[in-house]
């Protein structure tokens, strides 16, 4: 035996809202609806059938049709409250102290009258939900590559009133990487750095360094969406971790996506000896299956990471996140704490 994971303390920073859903939510309001879920959707989420996507155009399309029928069942304040608090009390069972959970209010505008109460519900339930399972919960509002730059800065200025430490704390940039010129997202992004948001746009995951770089240029992030690719030019790791850019790797995610063969091709040691600052994240569990817990469980058992080892991975998720100071010394010593008790294995 080794120390238990699940009472290891640590953030989790990528998380997406409706890939977030439980499968049961999905099934039950897809009923309730009368919709029909693609039958790749319900290998998954129901037969548990792990998905496996060609790192294509075409596998993203698939991908997309996927989300986007899930996306679908959440049509109200109700559903939308559903999920968020469904979300939180899995991150808070899995040892979560701090959730940090995107979302793109754009698609949930129309069922509730408009952008800003889109945001505003998502918010009110995180604050709800972060006090009904005892952990903190931020929100990351994100523009989509497959929209408008303008677009993009119209939920900026959004996320920009919304600022505030019990509010939005980060604005990003999701989607398919090959879409969209990421320089002209700039403005967005600056927009959100005068309000004092956290930019953590994707980058890095299915292009490789260069678009790193590009990201890095336009967007200034504080934070990478994925970036494991970054390890494919020692230059341009080196630049991320001079920076002091965090990464958050997914690696069940990427592995679904196409982007490596299986888990232990995934470079997190390489990225942690390089001396990147890593945060683990689940990304879309809906989707790809594990949540937070496991992609810890795989560093330990693929990657060969020790408890020393998955304690720093811990540290470096909350030193990434936008929590206060003062919380993030008591997160850190929880860590410090958890990782001083006495290992199993010993006894």
């Amino acid at each position: 035996m080794a120390r238990d994971l699940r009472t290891l303390p640590k953030a989790h920073l990528h998380l997406h809202f409706t890939g977030s859903m439980r499968p049961t939510t999905l099934v039950e309001l897809a009923a309730e609806q009368g919709r029909r879920l693609p039958e790749s959707l319900v290998d998954a989420v129901v037969d548990g059938d792990p998905v496996r996507l060609p790192a294509s155009e075409r596998g993203w399309f698939r991908f997309q049709r996927m989300y986007d029928a899930a996306r679908a069942v959440v049509r109200s304040e109700e559903v939308m409250r559903r999920v968020v608090d469904e979300a939180v009390a899995a991150d808070a069972a899995e040892g979560s102290v701090r959730l940090e959970i995107q979302v793109d209010p754009t698609s949930y505008a129309p069922h509730v009258g408009g952008l800003t109460p889109a945001l505003e519900i998502v918010l009110d339930a995180a604050r709800a939900s972060a006090a009904r399972h005892g952990i903190e919960v931020g929100v990351v509002v994100a523009a989509s590559r497959m929209r408008h730059p303008l677009e993009a800065r119209t939920l900026a200025r959004l996320a920009a009133l919304h600022a505030g430490a019990d509010g939005v704390i980060g604005f990003g940039l999701s989607n398919d990487e090959r879409r969209g010129v990421t320089s002209e997202f700039g403005p967005a992004f600056a927009i959100a750095a005068r309000a004092g948001l956290a930019s953590v746009p994707h980058g890095g995951e299915l292009l490789g360094p260069d678009h790193v770089v590009e990201v890095l240029d336009a967007l200034h992030p504080d934070r990478l969406g994925h970036g494991v690719r970054a390890v494919e030019d020692p230059a341009v790791l080196e630049r991320v971790v001079d920076s002091g850019v965090a990464l958050e790797v997914c690696p069940t995610s990427n592995v679904s996506l196409g982007v490596y063969p299986a888990v232990e091709d995934v470079p997190l040691r390489r990225l942690v000896d390089a001396g990147a600052t890593v945060a683990l994240g689940a990304d879309d569990p809906l989707i790809f299956g594990p949540r937070l817990l496991e992609q810890y469980r795989l560093a330990r058992e693929v990657h060969g990471f020790d408890d020393t080892a998955l304690a720093e991975l811990a540290r470096g998720s909350i030193r990434a996140s936008r929590a206060s100071e003062s919380s993030r010394a008591r997160m850190l010593a929880a860590v410090d704490a958890w990782l001083a008790a006495p290992d199993p294995a010993a006894h």
